[in-house]
C-alpha cells in the first residue's frame, strides 16, 4: 500500500470513529437517560421497592445513570471539540473517577442480585432468611466503599492537556495505564460477570430442585387439608413467588446481554494493555482505535438497556408498576390543567 493511500485510509478511519462516537453516542445517551430514569421511577414504587432484588436493580440504575452521563457526554462533546475535561485538570480526574465508579457499582450490584436470587431460591432456610432488604442495603454500602477505594487511583493517574496520548485526558504514566486498564477490565467487568454466571447457574440448580419437590409437597397438602386448606396455604405465597419469578427472568436476561456486550471491550482493553509497549504503525493504531471506540459504546449501551429488558422480560409485575406510574403521571398532569 502506498503512503498516500495509507494516509487516506487512516484519515477515513479517524473520521468514521468520530462519526460513530457522535451519532451512535447520541442515540445511546438518550436511550440510557430515558431508560434509567423510568427504571428509577418504576422500581421506587411500593410493590417493588421492598424487594431485595428490586433494590439492587434500583441502585444499579442510579449508578448506570452516573456512568453514562459522566462517560458518554464528554465523548460526544469531543467530536465537536467542546470537551472541557480535556483541558481542565479537576474535571478530567472527576470524569475518569465517576465513569468507572458508576459502571463498577452497576455491575457489582447486578452480581449481588444473582447472589440474592440464589439465596432466595435455596432449600436451606438459613440462606433464604439472608435474602432481605436490610442485607441488600448493607451490601450496597459495602460495594460503594470498595468501588471508591478501587477507583480512587484515577484522581492521581489521569491528567489533562496530554499530547502524546490517545486522548488529552488520559493516564499520565505507563504504570498508571496498566493499573487503570487492569482495574477496568478485571474489577469492573470480568470478575462480576464471572460471579454472575456462577451464581446464575447455582440459582438454576436451586430452581430445578425446587420444582422436583413441588409436586409431592402439593399432593401432601391436598391430602391433609383438602382443597380449601391448600388454596389458603398456597395463595398466601402466590404474589411473592410471582414477583420473585419475574425478577429472576429479568436478571438472567440482563446477565446474558451484559456478557455479550461487555466481554469484547474487556478483552480489547486487556489486549491494548498487553501490547502497549509495542511500536505500532499509524494504520494499526487507527484500526485499534475505531474498534475500541465502537466496543466502548456497547458498554454504555449495556448501562442503558435495563429498563427495556425489564419491560420485555419482567412480565406483569414490572409492566403493571410501569402502567401505574404512567397513570399517576397522567392524573397529575390532568389536575394541573384543570
Amino acid at each position: 500500500m502506498s503512503s498516500s493511500s495509507e494516509a487516506n485510509l487512516i484519515a477515513s478511519l479517524g473520521n468514521a470513529s468520530t462519526q460513530i462516537n457522535r451519532y451512535l453516542g447520541i442515540f445511546i445517551l438518550l436511550f440510557g437517560i430515558v431508560g434509567n430514569t423510568l427504571n428509577i421511577l418504576v422500581l421506587s414504587q411500593r410493590p417493588l421497592r421492598s424487594n431485595s432484588c428490586a433494590w439492587f436493580f434500583l441502585v444499579s440504575s442510579i449508578a448506570n445513570y452516573i456512568g453514562i452521563l459522566s462517560g458518554l457526554t464528554p465523548r460526544l462533546l469531543s467530536t465537536w471539540g467542546a470537551d472541557i475535561t480535556n483541558t481542565n485538570q479537576f474535571l478530567c480526574k472527576l470524569r475518569a473517577f465517576l465513569t468507572l465508579y458508576g459502571i463498577t457499582i452497576g455491575y457489582w450490584l447486578i452480581m449481588l442480585a444473582t447472589v440474592d436470587r440464589w439465596l432466595s431460591s435455596s432449600h436451606d432456610v438459613n440462606r433464604r432468611q439472608k435474602s432481605t432488604l436490610k442485607n441488600a442495603q448493607r451490601s450496597t454500602i459495602l460495594v460503594g466503599v470498595i468501588a471508591t477505594a478501587a477507583q480512587a487511583q484515577n484522581f492521581y493517574c489521569f491528567e489533562a492537556n496530554l499530547i502524546n496520548a490517545p486522548s488529552k485526558c488520559f493516564t499520565r504514566t505507563f504504570l498508571c495505564a496498566i493499573v487503570s486498564s487492569l482495574s477496568y477490565a478485571l474489577i469492573t467487568i470480568l470478575f462480576p460477570l464471572l460471579l454472575m454466571v456462577v451464581f446464575g447457574l447455582m440459582t438454576i440448580s436451586n430452581v430445578r430442585k425446587a420444582q422436583s419437590r413441588l409436586q409431592p409437597v402439593a399432593t401432601l397438602v391436598h391430602a391433609r387439608f383438602g382443597d380449601n386448606g391448600a388454596t389458603v396455604s398456597i395463595g398466601q405465597q402466590t404474589q411473592r413467588k410471582k414477583t420473585d419469578r419475574h425478577l429472576l427472568i429479568m436478571l438472567f436476561v440482563q446477565v446474558l446481554l451484559l456478557l455479550l456486550l461487555t466481554l469484547p471491550i474487556s478483552a480489547t482493553e486487556l489486549y491494548l494493555t498487553m501490547t502497549s509497549h509495542i511500536v505500532k504503525s499509524p494504520l494499526r493504531n487507527a484500526i485499534e482505535n475505531i474498534i475500541f471506540n465502537t466496543l466502548l459504546l456497547f458498554l454504555y449501551l449495556a448501562c442503558g438497556m435495563p429498563f427495556y429488558i425489564y419491560t420485555l422480560s419482567g412480565g406483569s409485575v414490572f409492566r403493571k408498576a410501569l402502567f401505574n406510574l404512567l397513570k399517576t403521571v397522567g392524573r397529575k398532569m390532568m389536575c394541573r390543567r384543570d
